[in-house]
């Protein structure tokens, strides 16, 4: 079975078991870390409340289609933007691209601890931490694998 893996994904593709703990806990972390440092800056929990899910609007990517919707998703939803905003914030010596850059990450860390992966072009229930959603749950369920 050949597949490319920046487009789709099998059925199967995730992370699985211990693998998958593990990377929702490095989420937790990320998100605690980003906590932890965004208290120590000027900016009020407003900003942060404000700009916490500012990520979340690439959803509006899923109305041009899988694909055009995983791009998007998966831009916002890297730590990549969220580190170079940090890097430029020391750089520039810009404490609202540090703050910007902590929301982020802690966005990111966010949405990785309960689950939610980068996407693929198969559909927004194929993530790079396994299947979501309804038909996710209806799969893993001991019930369906049970002979009626």
């Amino acid at each position: 079975m050949t597949r490319d893996s920046t487009t789709s994904a099998p059925a199967s593709a995730g992370a699985s078991g211990g693998v998958r703990l593990l990377l929702r806990l490095e989420g937790l972390a990320a998100f605690l870390i980003a906590l932890a440092l965004y208290r120590q800056t000027e900016y009020g929990w407003g900003v942060f409340a404000l700009c916490f899910l500012a990520p979340d609007l690439a959803f509006l990517g899923y109305l041009a289609g899988d694909r055009v919707g995983a791009a998007a998703y998966n831009t916002t939803h890297s730590y990549l933007g969220a580190a170079a905003l940090l890097v430029a914030s020391a750089y520039f010596t810009l404490p609202a691209l540090f703050a910007a850059g902590l929301i982020w990450c802690a966005h990111i860390g966010f949405d990785r601890a309960l689950g939610y992966g980068l996407k693929y072009a198969a559909g927004f229930g194929h993530t790079h931490l396994g299947r979501i959603g309804r038909r996710a749950e209806a799969t893993s369920s001991p019930t369906t694998d049970a002979p009626a």
